[in-house]
């Protein structure tokens, strides 16, 4: 059975006179990881704001399990843990001491406490580091620290705001362990990112936000099927001649075609059965091929197409 975890309908929101969600749209499954891309101005930290319940939007709703949560409504709050882009640690405590004044903040006391403590420090491999003082550490564990403080409520959706950035890759590894061992035990994560790499390897779903409007979404595999079509095709043929020029113009998978000598580029919108079709097609039409290859590509490279940057 499909449960829908978090549903967006037409949220809008707007700043003076720029709007920076323009009737925005989304559902999410229970137990997706969902990565949230876009600029900077896309309206990724407002729609995080919007769902944690920080900020009422101008219009539209947000239904967490079911339930619309706004500014206002405490009991779909208790569902949600959100981590913004830098949480603030307080540095004159140990990591211990941090962790237990959230605990018992969140109503722990006792042995209850230091059992919640002492699991969500496991969690984010952080127990070894317990007595140690919040200000000397590192900002991938600080990272982790304040994941582990978000896990405090036990809440079923975690919104994590450019959790990876600033980290070397060591810290971006660590954090995607822990990611995927909490989607693992049931948890609904949206992580929002620029670092396009870094969702492809983590992430169940993606989705790409521009300018207040969400652009494309869905699973990572076809994600990643779409940022392999928009590799440009590469073919070096022995000569190009009007016939070649006829043909290539005129197939209905291929655009931005550009020569330049004996080297063909172009936008080849079709699979690797299609390129197959392509390349025989070609040599039955008697061209002289030298190579025929993708060039490397990217989700930058998509990202950029499909935001009509590039």
């Amino acid at each position: 059975m499909v449960i829908i975890m978090l549903e967006i309908q037409d949220l809008s929101k707007e700043y003076d006179t720029h709007m920076v969600l323009d009737s925005m749209k989304l559902h999410i499954q229970k137990g997706e990881l969902f990565g949230l891309v876009g600029p900077n101005g896309a309206g990724k930290t407002t729609m995080i704001k919007i769902i944690a319940g920080l900020l009422e939007p101008d219009a539209g709703l947000v239904m967490i399990d079911g339930k619309r949560t706004t500014t206002k409504e405490r009991r779909t709050h208790a569902k949600i843990g959100y981590m913004p882009d830098y949480s603030g640690t307080y540095p004159n405590l140990t990591v211990y001491e941090y962790m237990d004044f959230y605990t018992q903040m969140n109503g722990y006391k006792g042995k209850d406490a230091k059992k919640k403590i002492e699991e969500n420090l496991e969690l984010v491999n952080l127990y070894s580091k317990k007595e140690e003082y919040v200000d000397v550490l590192s900002r991938g564990i600080k990272q982790r620290l304040c994941l582990a403080r978000c896990l405090i409520s036990e809440p079923e959706l975690l919104l994590l705001d450019e959790p990876t950035s600033g980290l070397d890759p060591r810290a971006r590894n660590d954090i995607r362990m822990i990611l995927n061992t909490l989607r693992e035990k049931g948890k609904t994560i949206i992580i929002s990112s620029h670092l396009l790499h870094d969702l492809s390897k983590m992430c169940s779903h993606i989705g790409i936000l521009d300018k207040g409007k969400m652009i494309t979404q869905g699973p990572v595999e076809d994600i990643l099927q779409m940022e392999e079509q928009a590799k440009p095709l590469r073919i070096r043929f022995t000569e190009v001649n009007a016939s070649l020029l006829k043909f290539l113009d005129s197939h209905a998978l291929i655009n931005n075609l550009t020569i330049d000598g004996a080297q063909a580029t172009m936008h080849f919108q079709g699979d690797s059965m299609e390129e197959a079709k392509l390349l025989t097609a070609l040599i039955r039409n008697g061209a002289g091929i030298c190579y025929f290859a993708r060039e490397e590509g990217s989700l930058e490279r998509l990202f950029l197409q499909i935001t009509k940057g590039e």
